[in-house]
């Protein structure tokens, strides 16, 4: 498992980050958030492994449950570049359709269970 220096960006290139860290094993959540976005995720990573190269201040945070994980999106074009997990807070994860050149479709999954770890129901 290599971790490859990667560039990524939201849809409209108003995120624009960097990012050391493999791709596979890829993985998905079946958290009621992740269960909507339908994301492909890499492998998780140390916060350091993240930089934001241009548009942080671009960038929305969304919380919800236990408010322990922060998800991030593109408040122009609505697009989910990065979050830090619920799981281990100091890990992050890369949707893996933001990464130039890496076709999310080519790479095979596994299923977190991120619904166990809600302390309300989920919607």
């Amino acid at each position: 498992m290599s971790a490859d220096l990667l560039q990524g960006s939201c849809h409209c290139g108003a995120v624009r980050f960097e990012v050391r860290t493999p791709i596979v094993p890829a993985g998905r959540c079946n958290c009621s958030l992740c269960r909507r976005r339908g994301a492909l995720m890499t492998p998780f990573f140390p916060a350091g492994a993240l930089k934001i190269l241009s548009g942080e201040d671009s960038l929305t945070l969304y919380q919800f449950n236990t408010k322990v994980a922060r998800h991030y999106f593109c408040k122009h074009c609505g697009i989910y570049p990065f979050h830090q997990t619920r799981k281990d807070p100091k890990q992050w994860r890369v949707n893996i359709g933001c990464l130039d050149g890496v076709d999310p479709y080519a790479l095979e999954a596994n299923v977190a269970d991120g619904a166990s770890l809600s302390i309300l129901e989920d919607v």
